[in-house]
């Protein structure tokens, strides 16, 4: 028989219900409920789990696994933040993968990472830890998503692409062959991006153009 495991999804907003939806169609966890950074939702119940604690509290339950799942275009660093307080080793982190999803048996994905129904993963691609791949993405051969990353519904990837650390690439955004999304830097919704992007910043359209600083530039390393 195989062994079921406790999981607590932190983040009780859109994504983490999408998550929680997701792990309904995977076998071997028990959803024990969410985390939530707003102390006064404590025991209100979100699509009928229970909302458990704040970091601490779910830092404590040491039986459960956990994944952070948020992360909205106005706040795409908040997963990194969340793992910083929670000071979990990596082993306490949940890899979920939807069974619609397709994955290379040549790629990899990290601890922590959330990757949703319909996703297509081709050869070698390199996933880091924390890391949110919405539904209908394809990520091509030899990508590499760093640490943090969110990868909207419906982008698409070329061979070659690399995504620093903590950056966000839109809903419906094209990436061409070879191009570095930098570190913390936002590519907007429907984009279609032909170079790379410098670390901190916000572009858009297509061609993809500079538009503005990104909303946590100052907390790009």
């Amino acid at each position: 028989m195989r062994d079921i495991r406790d999981l607590v999804i932190y983040g009780a907003g859109g994504f983490g219900r999408e998550t929680a939806q997701a792990v309904t169609a995977l076998p071997g966890w028990r959803l024990l409920g969410f985390g939530d950074d707003d102390r006064g939702r404590l025991g209100d119940t979100v699509d009928g789990l229970p909302i458990l604690g704040d970091t601490k509290e779910i830092a404590d339950m040491a039986d459960a696994c956990v994944v952070v799942s948020t992360g909205s275009p106005a706040d795409y660093d908040s997963r990194r933040r969340i793992v910083a307080r929670l000071e979990l080793p990596a082993s306490r982190y949940a890899t979920l993968v939807h069974p619609a999803a397709w994955v290379a048996p040549s790629s990899r994905i990290g601890p922590g990472s959330v990757v949703l129904a319909q996703t297509v993963l081709t050869a070698s691609a390199r996933i880091g830890a924390h890391v949110a791949i919405m539904p209908h993405v394809t990520v091509t051969h030899d990508d590499v998503i760093e640490d943090y990353v969110t990868i909207a519904a419906g982008a698409r990837l070329s061979g070659g692409v690399r995504v620093r650390a903590g950056a966000y690439v839109g809903t419906g955004a094209i990436v061409r062959q070879g191009v570095t999304i930098g570190p913390g830097a936002l590519v907007g919704m429907g984009a279609v991006v032909l170079q790379d992007v410098p670390a901190g910043e916000v572009w858009v359209g297509s061609p993809a153009r500079y538009l503005r600083p990104a909303p946590h530039r100052k907390e790009v390393r």
